[in-house]
């Protein structure tokens, strides 16, 4: 039987929160209760006065909104908040390979000192898009993040600072080794085999059921997507003839669908349950 998720989650409320809306408030109205989200969160571990709180940072930034509906108080996903989860669906569930023919996207920025902060939220977007660094102004990421890239800096207003270039590595030196010194692929490496090391014993305890516990599945449904949702967004999906052999991150990936196949549905009935009855 696979073992009970521990009763405090190892991820922050704010994290377990964004991950519940992006599975399960996506269709319209895009909302929650507020008793149905303090339910779900104590099956993580999460105590109520916790989960108010990272309600209230998520509604400062804008992930979500009060919004009553029939009279019952709840959370929904703003046109912003949306607009991140689905930003956030084409890292996590699918992308598709990089190819290293399809060349490399260029981001060329300089920001006056005087406006600091503008830089810092450059950098930040750009990181979190999975850029590497070439030199302090010029970032580099496969060619297929070209479109992300243009929407994530229309949306933030960050355009008058930036260019964007497509490029191919001409010269000089092994594309290869560039990479490893753009990127720091021992780090991802590590967490890529954190990843697997955690989960693999999950996905065979899951696989040796017979019969599936909704409730179960739900925690460790969301547990995983919770550490999943985090690696591609510090990997951009670089092309297998630039990393190194045996890359986990191919193992990684093909663990997280497993678990996703064998959870999903079942955490959705748990979830379902839930938001029919609490209110």
């Amino acid at each position: 039987m696979p073992d009970k998720v521990a009763q405090v989650s190892e991820f922050p409320p704010r994290a377990l929160i964004v991950t519940i809306y992006g599975l399960y408030a996506r269709d319209a109205p895009g909302w929650l209760s507020v008793s149905s989200l303090i339910r779900l969160l104590a099956e993580m571990g999460v105590e109520e006065p916790a989960v108010r709180s990272a309600v209230s940072r998520l509604k400062r930034r804008e992930i979500l909104e009060s919004r009553r509906i029939d009279g019952v108080a709840g959370y929904a996903l703003p046109l912003e908040g949306r607009a991140v989860l689905e930003e956030g669906d084409r890292r996590i569930f699918g992308r598709p390979p990089a190819r290293l023919a399809d060349g490399w996207v260029l981001a060329v920025f300089s920001v006056p000192e005087s406006e600091r902060r503008r830089r810092h939220m450059l950098r930040s977007r750009l990181t979190s898009l999975g850029y590497g660094t070439v030199s302090p102004g010029v970032w580099v990421a496969p060619a297929h993040l070209e479109t992300e890239t243009r929407d994530v800096l229309e949306r933030h207003g960050l355009t008058t600072y930036i260019d964007l270039f497509h490029a191919d590595h001409l010269a000089y030196g092994d594309v290869a080794d560039h990479v490893a010194d753009w990127w720091d692929l021992e780090f991802l490496c590590a967490r890529y085999l954190e990843f697997v090391d955690a989960h693999t014993s999950m996905l065979a305890a899951w696989r040796r059921r017979q019969t599936v516990d909704d409730e179960q599945a739900f925690r460790a449904y969301v547990q995983a997507l919770t550490a999943w949702r985090r690696l591609p967004f510090l990997d951009p999906g670089l092309p297998d003839e630039v990393l190194p052999p045996d890359w986990p991150g191919i193992a990684a990936a093909e663990l997280f669908a497993s678990l996703r196949r064998r959870l999903s549905g079942p955490a959705a009935r748990f979830v379902g349950g839930v938001v029919a009855t609490v209110r």
